[in-house]
């Protein structure tokens, strides 16, 4: 009796130290109401997870939510970070200083309360395309927001996932039996695949043709075109005041009228058209520094020819664009339909014939990718053309197959050849990116350092 009187004496000591203990877990298993989550904290977590929650911001996206997009970032094998972070949550130098602590050359993109915005290292994705991905989602909620621009990101960027996710697939969990299983159908179906596959193989060969035929129409429109600008030009060699500058001009325009010729007559496929189109678009420049040294101009900066049609000529700024039932970008415009959007007018775009009639370029069929590609290049296309038809046709799986992938090098850009995702430490040039702020871009290391400066 003496014992049970003891330990009921004891009870509430016992309950005291269960609710302390309950307590101390609590406050070390989560931040605590109110209080911020590191830079730190939060690159550590991307290091091991494409997809962070704070836990302030956890009713912006659910669990379910964040594991599959986890799930198709690693799939898709490309350096994509997304941070959902609460509002109010600092923002100077937010991306600059994610970026350094996370050490991954990569793109990051942060939803922060209802703001949403997006940075990246130049070799994974220009600025333009991360500006027009960041325009091309904003307003939606935070599950299709970030779904939207996942997506979109996944089917534009370069780079290779950082090994830390473990992410890919690997042979070690297949079974022998499974092996052997599998054998078996390859050798006992192995006539009829065989068949099937020369079947397909001559279905394939037969809608490449049809598709270099179609190209064929237009390169040789812009071969023309560009011979006619040569004969237009008037420039002798010889003529008072041309200097060897001049000359060498003129020498790299007329080679490259003869090396588009000679290209587009070997052309096989569609994805070699590529060629003949850089060539054109190098010779166009050539003309437009030789104008410029005839009269006594400075010379114009490399930028990449009119988007609305190549034909123009090299672009001489960017211009905010809306396509029909598409999101506003920025694209490369030549001084006459800069001036024909700022009136209110459309510009001139260059429209090819589709079985449907005469329609832009970009709507007009997946053949015209290596076609654009040659001109702009470099990574800046793909977020130029998100939203239309071409741009959901180059984003698709079969598209590789068919016309190739990669845009090469463009002013400085080249997603085509990169192979990061690797952990680069906080080594990143600071020249490459530009100003912080402005609704996407480049990382920056500029004094503004605010989140969205473009909202």
């Amino acid at each position: 009796m003496k014992a049970v009187r003891r330990t009921t004496r004891s009870l509430p000591g016992l309950l005291f130290l269960a609710l302390a203990l309950a307590l101390l877990a609590l406050t070390t298993a989560a931040p605590r109401a109110g209080a911020v989550t590191g830079v730190s904290a939060i690159a550590d977590a991307l290091r091991k997870n494409p997809v962070y929650v704070d836990p302030a911001a956890a009713a912006q996206l659910s669990a379910a939510d964040a594991d599959s997009l986890a799930r198709q970032i690693k799939d898709a094998d490309k350096p994509l970070f997304i941070a959902v972070l609460p509002a109010g949550y600092p923002t100077k130098d937010l991306f600059t200083n994610l970026r350094t602590a996370t050490g991954v050359t990569g793109l990051y993109a942060v939803r922060l309360g209802d703001r949403f915005d997006a940075r990246a290292d130049a070799s994974v994705l220009p600025r333009t395309a991360v500006q027009n991905l960041v325009t091309s989602v904003q307003g939606e909620s935070a599950g299709t927001q970030l779904t939207d621009f996942t997506d979109r990101a996944l089917a534009n960027m370069g780079g290779k996932a950082p090994s830390s996710w473990g992410g890919g697939t690997s042979g070690s969990g297949v079974s022998s039996t499974a092996l052997i299983a599998l054998g078996a159908v390859v050798v006992a179906g192995g006539a009829g695949a065989y068949a099937l596959v020369r079947r397909n193989r001559r279905r394939h060969e037969e809608e490449q043709r049809a598709a270099l035929d179609r190209l064929r129409v237009v390169v040789d429109e812009d071969i023309t075109a560009f011979g006619e600008e040569l004969d237009r030009l008037d420039f002798h060699p010889a003529e008072p005041g041309a200097d060897d500058a001049m000359r060498a001009d003129y020498e790299r325009a007329l080679n490259a009228y003869d090396q588009a010729k000679s290209a587009m007559a070997g052309a096989r496929r569609p994805e070699d058209v590529r060629a003949v189109t850089e060539t054109l678009e190098d010779g166009r420049f050539s003309l437009a520094r030789l104008a410029a040294r005839r009269e006594g101009r400075p010379l114009p900066e490399r930028r990449p020819p009119c988007f609305f049609d190549p034909r123009h000529g090299p672009s001489v700024t960017d211009a905010t664009w809306t396509p029909a039932g598409g999101a506003p970008r920025e694209v490369p415009v030549c001084a006459a339909d800069a001036t024909r959007l700022a009136d209110g007018r459309d510009p001139a775009v260059r429209e090819v014939d589709t079985d449907h009639g005469r329609r832009p370029y970009w709507d007009a069929g997946p053949a015209y990718g290596p076609w654009a590609g040659g001109y702009f290049g470099g990574g800046i296309l793909p977020g130029l053309l998100i939203g239309t038809a071409l741009g959901g046709w180059m984003s698709a799986p079969a598209y590789a197959a068919d016309y190739g992938t990669g845009y090469g090098d463009f002013g400085g850009f080249d997603t085509g050849g990169y192979q990061g995702g690797d952990v680069s430490g906080a080594d990143f040039d600071p020249g490459d990116f530009g100003d912080f702020g402005g609704g996407g871009g480049d990382f920056g290391g500029g004094d503004s350092g605010d989140f969205g400066g473009g909202f």
